[in-house]
């Protein structure tokens, strides 16, 4: 078995598949195992081509008898099924329906979530069986509709036929340790080096807040600032380093007043320990900057690219950075332009002018002052204003204690428009290249987005650290799933967001059908929607078509 790279006679697409070579009739000849996908670009076939090694090595570990995640009997929950015989005859009017279950999430993700190793993340896994199952369920629950751990018993139940307790879920949760969280990012990591060529090139790293509905505090709930505008509840900092395609690889959890500049170089200590950093560069935002974490990056011979601070740099810096003379027009991108400037020791400052993010600039001045002139005419209290940083740019404060706009602080904030920054030690990498790779960081940004709002990650409901850290984990995982599905789509099909393709397989459903005279059960499957039928095709899970007698 080999991977084929096969072009179009009839138009420039190239193929990627996997053939196998047999003998017949004493001549060797090929047949095609499965097709991955066609592309144009080289960039492209390289992303099929690792598709199909990781491919190739389940079939061939399925050959071997080994153990594979199952693609074919994903329904096994349901119970023992057999497709109907044509010669069988069922009076139509002795027909009820029990029961609709969803067997997309099950027959995909379920699937994916073996496949990606989360089988038995747990420590001693023979004694840990049950809890595995529990683990399993809950996670595609969580992908269905994330919600509390009571409401994805009860949507296991209703929607999808499972049935498993509540004190058992609490007992699973109980059961997640360190070495279950190392375990899983592990897997994680193993799969963005499958899906990378083995090499993974940039690291994209941010942190966020995940607040409590609560006011209690304890070594890892903790208030401090919340960027949920979440300021009175307690809560934790999440931290992610995901590839330059979104994959993640791992994440770190910290109490809730630690300062997100703070939490770089634990989480690198840790991803040093799983993995070869040094042919790595890292991207991150202007919060990691500091000059702790850029003497690390640079100790440890780290590659960098750093969000900075363009306003806080010396006077004379300053005035370069608003000499427009300095700047030149982008080879890429012809609207923009970029300027490169020596900062500190080996550290450039890059400076990128985009006229659409001055707009942007402009139009948030406009509505902060037109704010200001609001609660200005409401009152001139200075306390109810100072305190307030949006605000405080644009206001000067006479001796009379009164507040007035300050035009002068107007101008010169106008300056800044449209202009953005980062701090890099990559000495052979040209400015347009090195902004490139900083715009990825919005990667990172969905990243989060996924887990806030398609996975609602937080408020977080657990009050022990241990059910916290638990609760992470979980969401982690699903979180991987996810995003591996979505890269498999995006490269072998076509690109299509986690709520879309989870709507597409919440509606892969199967009506139990009793005959009320024979006591005979059938499932009876429901038309799939058409990119649940391009994810059954590109993983060659089979769709449910017919209509089967069911055991039960």
């Amino acid at each position: 078995m080999y991977i084929r790279i096969k072009k179009t006679p009839r138009n420039k697409n190239i193929s990627v598949q996997l053939v196998e070579s047999f003998r017949l009739e004493g001549k060797i000849k090929q047949r095609v195992i499965r097709h991955i996908g066609t592309a144009k670009t080289k960039e492209k076939i390289k992303e099929l081509k690792r598709i199909a090694e990781t491919i190739k090595i389940d079939i061939t570990h399925k050959k071997l008898g080994q153990s594979v995640p199952d693609d074919n009997n994903t329904r096994k929950f349901l119970g023992e099924t057999q497709e109907v015989s044509d010669k069988l005859l069922i009076n139509a009017s002795s027909l009820e329906e029990c029961q609709r279950y969803i067997l997309g999430i099950h027959d995909i993700y379920g699937y994916i979530y073996d496949h990606l190793g989360f089988s038995n993340p747990f420590c001693q896994p023979k004694r840990r069986e049950f809890a595995a199952k529990i683990l399993r369920e809950i996670v595609l629950a969580r992908i269905a509709d994330p919600s509390s751990k009571r409401s994805s018993v009860e949507l296991l139940n209703e929607k999808f036929g499972i049935h498993i307790n509540l004190d058992n879920v609490c007992q699973m949760m109980d059961k997640i340790d360190d070495k279950f969280c190392e375990k899983i990012q592990k897997s994680a990591l193993s799969t963005a080096l499958r899906l990378t060529d083995d090499k993974l090139r940039i690291l994209f790293y941010d942190a966020t807040t995940l607040y409590f509905e609560s006011f209690s505090e304890d070594e890892l709930k903790q208030n401090d600032y919340s960027k949920d505008m979440k300021f009175n509840q307690s809560q934790v900092l999440l931290a992610l380093f995901v590839t330059e395609k979104g994959l993640p690889v791992g994440y770190e959890i910290f109490p809730g007043s630690t300062y997100e500049g703070h939490t770089l170089i634990a989480v690198l200590e840790k991803l040093k320990q799983r993995y070869q950093l040094e042919e790595i560069f890292f991207v991150a935002d202007r919060g990691l900057l500091s000059d702790e974490n850029l003497k690390y990056f640079e100790d440890n011979n780290y590659k960098y690219i750093v969000g900075a601070r363009i306003k806080n740099v010396s006077a004379k810096l300053k005035s370069k950075i608003l000499n427009k003379q300095n700047y030149t027009v982008m080879q890429n991108n012809p609207d923009q332009k970029i300027a490169e400037f020596d900062y500190i020791s080996n550290r450039f400052l890059i400076v990128n002018y985009s006229p659409e993010r001055a707009r942007k600039d402009a139009y948030d001045r406009e509505k902060s002052i037109e704010k200001l002139e609001k609660k200005l005419k409401k009152s001139k209290n200075p306390q109810s204003l100072v305190s307030n940083y949006g605000y405080k740019k644009y206001i000067s404060i006479t001796g009379d204690a009164a507040i007035e706009i300050n035009k002068i602080k107007i101008e010169n904030d106008m300056q800044w428009d449209g202009l953005a920054g980062i701090i890099t030690n990559m000495k052979n990498t040209t400015g347009e290249e090195a902004f490139s790779y900083y715009r990825g960081l919005w990667q990172i940004e969905e990243c989060f987005r996924i887990k806030k709002h398609d996975l609602k990650i937080g408020p977080i409901y657990h009050w022990t650290p241990q059910r916290v850290k638990a609760h992470i984990a979980i969401n982690f995982i699903a979180f991987v799933c996810i995003r591996y599905l979505e890269y498999r789509l995006a490269i072998q099909s076509q690109k299509s967001s986690p709520a879309k393709i989870r709507d597409s397989l919440m509606q892969v459903q199967a009506s139990i059908i009793k005959d009320n005279k024979t006591n005979q059960h059938f499932l009876l499957p429901s038309k799939i929607h058409p990119l649940a039928k391009e994810i059954y095709r590109i993983l060659k899970i089979k769709a449910p078509k017919k209509i089967m007698t069911l055991k039960v």
